[in-house]
């Protein structure tokens, strides 16, 4: 079965998206390859003092599992080496050629395809990518350098649990999420780029089979003369079972999208300074699917600013 790469896609947390898939008019396709596609998006990341988030992808490749394991995906930080990675499935190349990427500017479900080619049919378990060219620009104009921790040599590993099945005549996506937020660490005072003297670069990347995850989209806005307006830079908090999943931010029109959430239950809240936070609304994310929650906030009106200042 073909294995064809999505795009790079970020808003402040980045993706790789692995879509598996199978075109019966495609004569190059048969029982025994299927079609990968690639894509990275960037996951929610407090961008105020942060201009770009760079890195260059030079190469992805995938390992060919022997068999099936059962399991929830899961986040694998560069430099981990889980025994099961040294074991010896093959590993087949997805790509090898000089991406670079402003992670930021791969926002709300935005993919960039990095490649697309025919690979082995069978259950593919662990991905590794290959970065260098890691840099951080600030607003201010300021660059600092970035030194990768092991993703250059032997590559950021993330496994996929369960394992992505990649089966003749049918299709599916991985989505590798590059968490934007925990993968730069920012030293010294982040609240003005004045403060900032560099960042530390530990990547996190999570695995999410989009055959068994959705997507959950929407806006954010306010009302003005009876009309809903768009609020930019509202914060979507995700959470499941009272945990933190993952958070988004509203674009200048007010929308917003998280993509790669395994199918189940979720308690969403949006805030925004200035306003008072929504109620916390249960959401249902359906795989392959796109579920819809808006949002409209109130201003926070004179009375509440003093209340909520004098903690009173």
């Amino acid at each position: 079965m073909n294995m064809r790469f999505f795009t790079l896609a970020a808003i402040f947390l980045a993706a790789l998206t692995f879509s598996f898939c199978t075109d019966s008019d495609d004569p190059g396709l048969n029982a025994d390859s299927g079609r990968l596609t690639v894509r990275l998006t960037d996951a929610p990341f407090p961008y105020e003092l942060v201009d770009e988030a760079n890195v260059t992808i030079f190469k992805v490749d995938a390992r060919l599992a022997e068999t099936d394991e059962p399991g929830d995906s899961q986040t694998v930080e560069a430099g981990e080496s889980p025994a099961e990675e040294m074991a010896g499935p093959p590993y087949i190349t997805l790509m090898e050629e000089e991406v670079q990427v402003n992670l930021l500017t791969l926002v709300n479900g935005v993919t960039r395809e990095l490649a697309a080619l025919d690979v082995p049919a069978g259950t593919y378990d662990l991905i590794r990518v290959y970065v260098k060219g890691v840099n951080v620009v600030l607003t201010d104009g300021t660059q600092y350098d970035l030194k990768v921790p092991s993703g250059a040599e032997t590559g950021i590993k993330v496994f996929i649990r369960p394992g992505l099945v990649v089966t003749g005549g049918l299709s599916s996506d991985l989505l590798l999420d590059f968490d934007v937020s925990r993968s730069f660490i920012a030293k010294g005072n982040p609240e003005t780029p004045a403060g900032i003297n560099g960042f530390n670069f530990k990547p996190v990347v999570k695995a999410s089979n989009m055959s068994v995850a959705g997507t959950l989209t929407g806006k954010v806005g306010t009302l003005e003369d009876d009309v809903v307006v768009g609020l930019e830079g509202a914060q979507l908090s995700i959470f499941a079972a009272d945990t933190l999943n993952t958070t988004a931010f509203s674009d200048p029109d007010g929308h917003y999208a998280v993509m790669g959430l395994e199918a189940g239950t979720y308690s969403v809240v949006a805030e925004l300074g200035g306003y008072l936070a929504s109620d916390t609304v249960e959401v249902q994310i359906d795989a392959a699917n796109v579920s819809r929650q808006d949002f409209v906030l109130e201003p926070e009106t004179a009375e509440e600013e003093t209340t909520t200042d004098g903690g009173s």
